[in-house]
């Protein structure tokens, strides 16, 4: 693994342990890494402002990921010694494991005493979990995973929809690439705006993420519907937000009955048509809000709300403040 060696050089640095566990999912582990790797190289001074560590949890530093690549750590838990501020839980393999083995939780926890702030990715939640660590606490993980998280861990405030959670000292992230997106949440809580903003260009990556990891799993449903009439409907909707995506418009699109393309659309989707269509829209509206100088009232016309006063409501009832209040908030912007 490259980036900062864990040596002298690096004292005053903050120290970013990743706990990985046998069957690492990858892409939770390397994309926070680079996020990591990337500030220590833009903060634009002569000292890295991350020390990275990879460490086992295994008795041996050879790390193995679930995609078949074997990577060697810095050292294993057992011989990790001294403070941590930052712990990072990725997802393996074993995380959805309804039984943990107890040495695997003794270890989470002995690390997280030590750490100022703990962290998972995916999955990870679930290790963070059964080590007791989210209890009373929002949190959130891969939107499949979600609805069994609030099950076996009824302590837990599952944050079904949410990218990331921070609650205190400890962040969840949702699925996978989404812990991208926390890892640039913290470098800008550590470092500033700039430097995350900086990484976020580097990565080609949206700094806050427009929406929630609902647009994922909705998005990614409908496109693997079997009928190909609803993929087609699906992207046609998706690029004609300011058209007629009434019920009635939809059906006649694709030679349905209204009744019938109810039916089919809800079992293909998951989702009745009107509800898809209002999520599409509100996820528009975000992301003009976030990147664009355009009035509400531009905005409303071209995301296909009958009026600002519609958009308005439909907005804070979905994402729970008003549109100038999310823009004030999110705007990315220079």
């Amino acid at each position: 693994m490259s980036g900062s060696r864990p040596d002298e050089s690096n004292r005053g640095s903050r120290r970013v342990v990743f706990l990985s566990f046998p069957q690492v999912m990858l892409l939770d582990l390397i994309g926070p890494w680079e996020v990591f790797t990337l500030a220590n190289r833009l903060a634009g001074d002569h000292s890295s402002p991350y020390e990275l560590m990879l460490v086992s949890a295994d008795t041996s530093p050879t790390i193995p990921s679930g995609g078949g690549i074997s990577m060697v750590g810095h050292r294993s838990a057992r011989h990790l010694r001294g403070a941590i501020d930052t712990l990072i839980v990725p997802a393996s393999d074993r995380a959805w494991m309804a039984d943990t083995p107890q040495p695997y939780l003794a270890i989470v926890q002995r690390l997280a005493r030590r750490s100022q702030r703990v962290v998972s990715i995916c999955g990870g939640a679930f290790f963070l979990a059964a080590a007791g660590l989210l209890d009373g606490k929002k949190a959130t993980t891969h939107w499949s995973g979600t609805s069994d998280l609030a099950d076996r861990f009824p302590q837990i405030d599952v944050q079904a929809d949410s990218i990331f959670v921070k609650d205190g000292d400890v962040y969840t992230s949702a699925g996978v690439t989404a812990g991208i997106d926390l890892a640039l949440s913290l470098v800008e809580e550590d470092l500033g705006q700039a430097v995350a903003l900086e990484c976020a260009r580097h990565l080609v990556v949206f700094m806050r993420r427009p929406g929630g990891q609902s647009q994922f799993s909705m998005t990614l449903e409908s496109q693997s519907a079997e009928r190909d009439t609803v993929n087609e409907l699906v992207a046609w909707a998706s690029d004609n937000l300011s058209g007629n995506l009434s019920v009635q418009a939809m059906a006649e699109r694709i030679n349905m009955s209204p009744r019938n393309f109810s039916r089919v659309f809800r079992d293909e989707v998951g989702q009745t048509p009107a509800a898809f269509v209002q999520q599409l829209r509100i996820d528009a509206v975000r992301r003009r809000l976030e990147e664009s100088d355009e009035s509400l009232d531009e905005i409303s016309a071209g995301c296909g709300f009958g009026s600002t006063d519609s958009m308005r409501r439909s907005f804070q009832r979905v994402v729970k403040v008003t549109p100038s209040d999310y823009r004030q908030r999110f705007c990315n912007r220079s």
